[in-house]
Order: structure tokens, then sequence, then C-alpha cells
């Protein structure tokens, strides 16, 4: 045995591994301990010899049963193993236990291991725990990365933050990958340590510098975000690119968003499209609702409805709630599927249900409606109440309609004009259409036409129809503003041509007036026609009064008579007696004194 020591080490002799072996060989067979381990481990790995795991377990059991610790140890890894005898994890667990109580560092963490997955022995987290401890008191890297782990998690130990940082910090400091890892996500969270996002990053860089995919992808998304780290685009790529090689799912999907914004790296839908697709065949939830919506908008891949509702049922069936609401978007609009109310408000139930505000809305219009629901005013009050409170703007405008009206609430002028204002402040012109009028009328505020046009204003400014004639009638009646015909024209005007019948007839009437425009009755002719083909019974009347006139038209009693009857029949009165005069005297009718009492 010492000849093949000084052969192995060169010491006295000419190094040489086979002389090494040939003397171990000798003294193996004579009997001695620890050249029949190193026998068992040359032919194990097949150094300088022609490898033979039945001729290594052969060695390493005379040497085990001698008492030698290592030999017990390998002896039970090629047991667990399987190599060159039948595996047998009892067998393994027997003899790594033998070399465990001879304080075989190794030994101790693989039976910890053993006793942890129940695997040879009955499972049991508190003789886990026991073996851990010794291990990694004699500073093995592996045992105090787990017995960390056991400490994290609660597992045969009483729960303690600050125990797992202990553990994981000093198998960090050996280089032990796993131990870095979690120790940057203790970090992270500010568990069993002060929080830092700069000593995170370093621990998840050296872990993700030894190849720890979640590592990588943690890097990724601290450089992504600028947390402990300068914000950088161009290395959150880089570490993201390196999970996704490894199939991070969340790395590839992240590496997609990256690629679709154009982040770190040239803007390629094509290249987000590849990245998601991966991550979305994995199952990740995250990636699948995002190719629905790359499916959907043909970006990177070529469009396709029935694509998108494919990925988006797979990432809905996982409770992802864009997915979900995506989902329902289709069915509500027909979109790669049977159009189908019932289904779209099945799904946005589901995101809504988890606070997702698009649903919340949508399903209070739904509601509203009756469509794939029953209708109720409650319910769709309900919803848009939870939207609005996260501040969705349409939801608190439609708020205040159902406050204005009294639907599925109590009618308050005064919530209606909050819910209007808090929709208003945020630009949402309907809203602030809505709050003018509140202050014209004096309803659920004091009464202000100052502030009306204060608001009216905002919306017309957005183009906002209603909004521009109600405007253009302030300027008109010097309401809140100084009397001014030619912005009440431009106003009006503006709206007119939107198609507002109001404007249109007001239009009408400036140009039959000449006020702030030249005046043209052909103009109010053409106005108040625009105006009365949308059955706006002022236009009608006056309409019919430039026919019976001829002003701006040939002359026609027929068509005054046309006219003036639709507005009669709105319930308009000089339209009514103007009809009644017309039949007394036959003029554009068969004379009737029967009609003309009517």
């Amino acid at each position: 045995s010492k000849l093949g020591m000084m052969y192995d080490d060169g010491r006295g002799v000419e190094q040489s591994d086979i002389e090494a072996i040939k003397w171990y060989a000798k003294a193996a067979e004579k009997g001695d301990a620890a050249a029949q381990c190193y026998l068992g481990w040359v032919y194990y790995e097949g150094q300088d010899i022609e490898q033979n795991h039945v001729e290594a377990v052969k060695w390493y059991t005379k040497a085990a049963e001698q008492g030698v610790a290592a030999a017990q140890f390998y002896l039970g890894i090629m047991y667990g193993q399987g190599y060159g005898v039948e595996q047998s994890h009892v067998e393994a667990a027997k003899w790594i236990t033998k070399a465990a109580e001879q304080e075989h560092a190794n030994a101790q963490n693989n039976l910890g291991l053993m006793y942890r997955k129940g695997l040879g022995v009955e499972q049991s987290d508190v003789k886990a725990v026991k073996w851990f401890t010794e291990s990694a008191e004699q500073g093995h890297a592996d045992a105090q990365s787990t017995f960390g782990l056991m400490y994290d998690q609660g597992q045969g130990v009483e729960q303690s933050d600050v125990e797992a940082v202990k553990w994981y910090t000093k198998a960090a400091e050996q280089g032990n990958v796993h131990a870095e890892y979690h120790l940057g996500w203790m970090y992270y969270d500010g568990r069993g340590v002060e929080q830092s996002d700069g000593k995170a990053a370093k621990w998840f860089t050296k872990a993700a510098e030894q190849g720890y995919v979640d590592a990588q992808f943690n890097l990724g998304f601290l450089y992504k975000q600028g947390r402990g780290v300068e914000e950088c685009d161009v290395e959150a790529v880089k570490w993201f690119t390196k999970a996704a090689e490894q199939g991070e799912a969340a790395a590839q999907s992240q590496l997609g968003l990256m690629y679709v914004q154009g982040r770190g790296v040239e803007q390629s839908d094509s290249e987000a499209a590849k990245w998601v697709t991966k991550a979305a065949k994995q199952g990740y939830a995250d990636a699948q609702s995002n190719l629905g919506l790359m499916y959907r908008q043909g970006r990177g891949i070529e469009q396709s409805n029935i694509e998108a509702v494919k990925w988006f049922i797979k990432a809905a069936e996982q409770k992802d709630v864009d997915a979900q609401f995506n989902l329902g978007s289709m069915y509500r609009q027909g979109l790669g599927v049977e159009q189908s109310y019932v289904e779209a408000a099945t799904w946005f139930i589901m995101a809504a249900k988890q606070e997702y505000v698009d649903a919340q809305f949508n399903l209070g219009l739904m509601y509203r409606q009756g469509l794939g629901v029953e209708q109720s005013y409650v319910e769709a009050a309900k919803w848009f109440t939870m939207a609005a409170k996260q501040e969705y703007v349409d939801a608190q405008f439609n708020l205040g309609l159902m406050y204005r009206q009294g639907h599925g609430v109590e009618q308050s002028y005064v919530e209606a004009a909050k819910w209007f204002t808090k929709a208003a402040e945020q630009g949402q012109a309907s809203a602030q259409n809505s709050l003018g009028l509140m202050y014209v009328q004096g309803r659920g505020v004091e009464q202000s036409d100052v502030e009306a046009l204060k608001w009216y204003s905002k919306a017309a400014e957005q183009g906002h129809a209603e909004a521009q004639s109600q405007l253009g009638l302030m300027y008109a009646q010097g309401r809140g503003v100084k009397q001014n015909d030619v912005e009440a024209l431009k106003w009006i005007t503006k709206a007119a041509e939107q198609g507002d019948a109001d404007a249109q007839t007001n239009l009408g009437l400036m140009y039959d007036q000449g006020r702030g425009v030249e005046q043209s009755d052909v103009e109010a002719v053409n106005w108040y026609t625009k105006a009365a083909e949308q059955d706006d019974v002022d236009a009608q009347f006056n309409l019919g009064s430039m026919y019976e006139q001829g002003r701006g038209i040939e002359q026609s009693d027929v068509e005054a008579v046309t006219w003036y009857t639709k507005a009669a029949e709105q319930g308009d009165a000089q339209a009514q007696f103007n009809i009644g005069l017309m039949y007394a005297k036959g003029r554009g009718v068969d004379q009737s004194d029967i009609e003309a009492v009517k």
C-alpha cells in the first residue's frame, strides 16, 4: 500500500498511476483496507484502467466491511444508483449511515437527503435535519444550503428566516449556487435580513454566472426594473436570453415582451412570437395570454382569431385574468368563436371577481343591457361601482348616469355630480358634458353658468358634439360668458357638422336670423332639413314655415304640410295650428273643416 502511495505521489520514484494501481492491488489482495478503497475508486472512475462497476463494488465492499468510512459512503452511492449491483435504496441507506456515524460529511449530507425524501428509510424531516446539521457544522456547503432551506420552509425544525439566512450565507460564501440563489431571495424579500435589492442582485449574479437558470431570470428582472442595479435593458435581455435558452418559460415570456417593446434589443415581432410561443407551449399562462393577443393582432405571426381564442382559453383556464377578459371580448364580438353573450359574461365574471377593472366595467354594461345575463340595474350599478372605485373613468361616468336616473341605486343628483366630477377631472368628455348640464340646472351642485361653461368648454374642445352645441347656446345667450354670436356660431357649426340635430336646428336659426353670420335663407333651409330628417320637432316646424313662405327654397304648400304634420304629430302646438289653417284654406291638402277643427 505504501509503495502504491509512493508511485501515486511520485515520491522517491517516477510518478506512475499504473504502477500505483499495481501495488495498491497487491495490498488490497492482502486485505489492506485503504488499498481496497482506492482500488474501488479506480474501478469506479475507470482511471488508467478499464471502468468496471462490479469490481468497484467488490473492493468498496471489502473496505467498507473493514470500517473505512469513504468506502462505506461510495458503496452506498453505488447501491443508490444501481451501479455494479442491483439498485437498493435500503442497502444504500445502510452503508451511508455507517459512514455518517463516522462523521463522514458527504455521507451525513446524503443521509439527510435520504431521510428528507424517504429513500431507503422512513421519511423524517427531523432526522434529515439532524444529519444536515452534523454535515453543515463540518462546513459541507450542500448540507449548509439544504439546512438553510429546512429553516426557510420550517421542515423538521421551527421556521426561522434568521437561521435560514445564516446557513445560506455559509454555503453561499463557499460558492454553493443553490444557497446563492436562495440568499438572493432573502435579501430581495427582506426575510431574516434587512431588505436590500443591491445584495439580492449580488447573490443572484453569483448564481447566474454559474448557470443557475432561476437566478438568471431574476437578475434579468432586476436589470429591467433597475432594482439593486442600474436599469439596463441590454443586461436584462442578456440574462433573460441565457435563462430562455435553458428552457425557462418565464424568461422566454419576458424575452418575448422585450422584443415586442424593442427594449434592449432591436424591435422584432417575429422574435417576440418565437419566444412567447416557446413559453406558451410549456403551459406558461402569461405567455399563452400574450400569444393569444399576438394572434388576434397578427403581430409577428399570421393573424388568426381561432388561434387567439385557443391560447386565450388555455391561459384563462389557468385563471390568467388578462386572458379571461380577452376571451370574454372574443365571445362578445364573435371573433374566432361563435358569438355568445352568455359565454362573454361568464368569462367577464371570472375576471371581474379578480378585480380586473375592464371586466368589471364591461360586466356592468352587460347587466344594464341584459346581454348574456338577466337584466339588472342593481348588478350593473354594483360592477360600475367596483370599477369606478379603481378610478376607471368610463365606469365613473356610467355610475353617475345610474345615480342621475335612479337605476339600480337610490336616485341622487349629488352622487351623480360626484361621479361625473371624478370622471370629468380625468378628461372624460361625456362626463364633462353631463357635469356642465348639472351646473346649468343646479342639480346636485349649486347652479353656476360659469362652471357649466367651463365643463362644456373642456368637452367641446375634445370634439364632444352635444357639449359644442350647448357651449354655442351659452355664447348665444350670454350665460356664464359675455354674449358673442360669432363664438356661438363657431361651436354650433362644429356640433352641426357632426350631425347633432339640436345644433343643426340652431345653426339654421342663426342663418335664418343672420346672427354671427351673413343672413341666408338657403343655408337656413339646408340645416333645418338635416335636423328635420333626424325628427327634430323645431326643425320640422321651421322647415315647414320656410316651404310655406318660399324662403330659401321653392314655395310648396304640399311640402309645408308634410313638415308641419311631422312636427304636429310630435305635439308641436304651433304646427298643429298651422296644419289646421292649411286644411281650412285647402292649401297643400284638400280643404276640410273637419280636419281643420281637429
